[in-house]
């Protein structure tokens, strides 16, 4: 299983890193991203600290823990100074909250963070087909979400993703136990949204290759 959007209590997750290190492994994750929400008033405090709890288990060399954040709620126009800023702090993945359609993000957070150079753009809701395109022109990863309310549009953007030629890739939100995705379970939420098994082993494959690239 490879799943970079995972979040512990350092955001409004329910596990300490340790422990939800070791519940990704039981459920069969071999690269794990921990991304806990953060904002410009926060990422000084909590990215040094996820990158110190994925430094400390990558030196066992059991699974690839990558050191991530997930900017959530940010103006727009805080976009192209957060995620320069992040990534000096050592943030190795920088994801967007997008535009879900179960919470209130501000019109116009897909397409800043999509300017602004993230990793992924998490659960981008009803994207509109111009930013599709637009992240598929900038290598931005569009999420097919595995969690409950955010996944309610998978197809939609599994559907324009195919069209412009954009980047998909799995990502579970875990933030309690119960959410962890085995990489069966994962691979039924990419089916459901309207993918190929052919589709999914290619996005899966590209995620460990994103990966690999961010430890070397």
């Amino acid at each position: 299983m490879i799943d970079l959007h995972t979040h512990t209590l350092l955001s409004d997750g329910v596990l300490v890193p340790a422990e939800h290190i070791r519940r990704a492994e039981v459920h069969g994750y071999r690269i794990l991203g921990l991304a806990d929400h953060a904002d410009l008033a926060t990422m000084e405090t909590v990215i040094p600290i996820v990158r110190a709890a994925a430094a400390r288990e990558n030196e066992l060399g059991r699974m690839t823990v990558l050191a991530g954040v997930e900017f959530t709620h940010i103006r727009p126009e805080h976009f192209a100074e957060a995620v320069p800023a992040a990534r000096a702090l050592g943030a190795q993945v920088v994801i967007a909250h997008g535009e879900t359609i179960v919470e209130p993000v501000e019109p116009g957070t897909n397409r800043a963070a999509i300017q602004a150079g993230v990793d992924i753009l998490a659960h981008p809701g009803l994207i509109a087909p111009e930013d599709v395109k637009l992240a598929a022109e900038r290598g931005v990863r569009l999420e097919i979400s595995g969690r409950a309310g955010h996944c309610l549009t998978n197809g939609h953007i599994a559907r324009l993703a195919r069209d412009a030629g954009a980047a998909l890739i799995f990502g579970s939100d875990t933030h309690a136990p119960g959410d962890f995705h085995t990489r069966e379970q994962a691979e039924r939420v990419c089916r459901g949204a309207g993918l190929s098994a052919d589709e999914v082993a290619a996005m899966f494959s590209a995620a460990e290759q994103f990966a690999r690239e961010i430890r070397s």
